[in-house]
């Protein structure tokens, strides 16, 4: 009974950002777990690389490259998810970018009108499309990426922290709104994942010797070590699932004990 609830069979998922890192991590892990995914990004190549790799193990994937800070192509790839696999049960917003690591007051005005359109935007544009027929269906779950810069103020990242500060916002506002209709809305709050992302902060930390980088950020988790995609991918598939079915608008931080052990 208990493996049951922790299934995702018979469920169709929509994962953004599932190129590399995270999502494509979140897309193995949900087919692992009985789900059909949809995975959009923007690199075509790589999406045919991760539904192969689905395929090779017995389960079922969808490509469909999309620009995700494109609201057009963002509602269009919903379309085609819903023309592929009927209908959606799950999606896990992934989609992001931490854009230019600079003081607040250099950070070009074009920039972070790119962050709050791909960061932000594109999980305002994915609930508000998705939700209405949850909420019909009295059925659906969504897990929105965010970060540790959703809860703390990170240096040098001001455009980033601001959307990842907001979406968390948009979850928790969402949550109580659907929250009666057995629909549910979280978040994961990622700490130092190794990552494409992570691995541009590991070569600034280790003055370009990127081992010496993750050594260096690793010794600042409490765990003493960053974490894996797939350590993330696991909460956000268990977010999906049955077994979280009473956990509603709650941001789950996947950071080896950052948050715990720095000042609010």
């Amino acid at each position: 009974m208990i493996a049951e609830r922790f299934s995702l069979r018979g469920q169709s998922v929509v994962i953004t950002g599932a190129s590399t890192g995270i999502g494509r991590a979140a897309a193995i892990a949900c087919a692992e777990m009985g789900a059909q995914i949809l995975v959009a990004a923007r690199s075509a190549d790589k999406l045919a690389e991760l539904v192969d790799d689905i395929a090779a193990t017995g389960g079922t994937a969808f490509a469909c490259a999309a620009d995700l800070s494109d609201k057009q192509e963002t509602l269009q790839m919903f379309d085609e998810a819903e023309a592929r696999m009927g209908r959606i049960d799950g999606v896990i917003a992934n989609a992001g970018s931490d854009g230019m690591k600079t003081p607040l007051v250099d950070l070009p005005d074009e920039v972070f009108e790119q962050l709050l359109d791909l960061n932000l935007k594109s999980v305002f544009w994915s609930l508000k499309r998705v939700l209405p027929a949850m909420i019909e269906r009295r059925s659906g779950s969504v897990v929105i990426t965010g970060s540790i810069g959703s809860e703390r103020g990170l240096p040098m990242t001001s455009g980033y922290n601001a959307t990842k500060h907001a979406v968390l916002g948009l979850m928790r506002s969402a949550s109580a709104e659907v929250a009666r209709h057995n629909v549910r809305v979280n978040c994961v709050l990622p700490g130092l994942i190794h990552t494409p992302m992570l691995d541009g902060l590991a070569d600034m930390f280790g003055e370009g010797d990127r081992e010496q980088g993750l050594a260096k950020l690793g010794a600042m988790v409490p765990q003493g070590r960053v974490g894996q995609p797939e350590e993330l991918a696991s909460a956000a598939a268990f977010l999906l699932s049955g077994a979280a079915s009473y956990i509603n608008g709650h941001a789950l931080a996947v950071d080896g004990g950052v948050l715990a052990s720095i000042g609010s």
